[in-house]
């Protein structure tokens, strides 16, 4: 930390353990809103899934088992549009964020009636009439996007118009600037390793020797979310879960909508993903998948055929045992709070204006808690 020594302990308001999409987003609000504000970042030596992240703000497959998780994602989109603006102007550019809508793709007939199921299951879960994503037969596709060059073997998709994406990197650049333009630190090069609440407060000592006292935290480490938590009393599993994703050249325009495996940035190179793989801390790549994610993009879009893949790389997604967010103020060590999810660019508008706020005020939002980590107890649950 650049103001901080091995013999001297900082001083914070509130210290956010963990310098990804969750802790910089809840930084950033915390800071907006006049906290004394440290944002205590391992560095790009972290499994950081921000790394790995598709950049899709998505809503249209949240909350299958967990309607309060698919308000949550609704509620964020939303918010979007001027978050959006506040990271742009933070980042000095373009973020590249655009809310046309986005697709799933179906490729034959048994995965339409899948995909039209299980939006019929999210639709009948939600209080709202209105649906998130409709169905869209082939015709309709072509209707959408006639420069599309899709395979013939995709029969439909279905489409949430308020679904988007963005540049994860450029996000995340804003992200880092917006907390210091609104006075909080942002302090990189060492993991957290110990945390002792001391005297109505907290105590963190890092790998490189520096200590810091916080009168709050907020644990939004990834997959370290479980090590750390544990230090306050708050159970919180989380697991890594490996996603890898290929990225080809730069091309000429060819898919004017983010799709959930597929799509194209702003500066035309196409992003192909993505892998669900339970291997530990292993942030490689594998020809199989590799392979199997090529094959189905061709599927979907066969002129990839023609490009060049420029990039490959693997990373880590923070997974809780149901796959939804996890949020909780310990209550033995009030004042200690975690956040975890693997959403992290979906969620990040809310969670910088209204999870940042309800920290700041000591406590969680109304209606938080099937997000609590104790419904992963089993002794709890009988």
């Amino acid at each position: 930390m650049s103001d901080t020594s091995r013999d001297k302990v900082t001083e914070a308001g509130v210290a956010v353990i963990g310098g990804g999409m969750v802790g910089s987003a809840l930084a950033y609000g915390l800071a907006k809103r006049g906290a004394n504000v440290v944002l205590l970042d391992e560095g790009d030596i972290a499994y950081r899934a921000a790394r790995g992240n598709f950049g899709l703000v998505w809503t249209q497959s949240k909350g299958d088992g967990m309607p309060a998780y698919a308000a949550w994602s609704l509620a964020s989109a939303a918010a979007w549009p001027d978050f959006a603006e506040a990271m742009a102007s933070a980042a000095g550019r373009s973020i590249g964020y655009e809310q046309r809508g986005g697709l799933v793709f179906c490729v034959g007939d048994a995965e339409r009636d899948q995909r039209a199921a299980q939006l019929r299951r999210l639709h009948n879960q939600r209080d709202d009439a209105a649906p998130v994503a409709t169905m869209l037969d082939r015709k309709a596709l072509h209707d959408l996007m006639p420069r599309t060059p899709l395979g013939p073997q995709v029969v439909a998709a279905s489409y949430a118009p308020g679904d988007g994406h963005v540049n994860p990197l450029y996000l995340l650049r804003g992200l880092h600037a917006a907390i210091r333009r609104h006075g909080g630190r942002h302090a990189p090069g060492a993991a957290v390793t110990q945390i002792v609440p001391t005297g109505g407060g907290f105590t963190l000592t890092r790998a490189d020797g520096a200590m810091l006292r916080a009168d709050r935290i907020v644990i939004a480490a990834g997959v370290a979310t479980t090590r750390l938590a544990a230090m306050v009393d708050i159970a919180a599993p989380v697991r890594p879960q490996r996603g890898q994703i290929m990225v080809t050249e730069r091309l000429a325009p060819l898919l004017p909508l983010p799709a959930s495996a597929l799509r194209q940035s702003a500066e035309g190179s196409v992003m192909i993903g993505v892998s669900v793989e339970e291997v530990g801390l292993d942030t490689g790549t594998t020809v199989k998948e590799l392979a199997r994610m090529a094959a189905r993009a061709l599927t979907v879009l066969p002129v990839l055929a023609e490009a060049r893949m420029t990039r490959a790389w693997g990373a880590l997604r923070p997974m809780t045992p149901d796959g939804f967010p996890a949020y909780a103020q310990s209550s033995t060590y009030p004042g200690a709070f975690v956040a975890t999810c693997h959403s992290g660019v979906t969620l990040a508008a809310i969670h910088a204006e209204a999870l940042a706020p309800a920290i700041l005020a000591g406590r969680l939002p109304d209606g938080f808690e099937p997000f609590h980590p104790r419904r992963f107890d089993v002794r709890t649950a009988a």
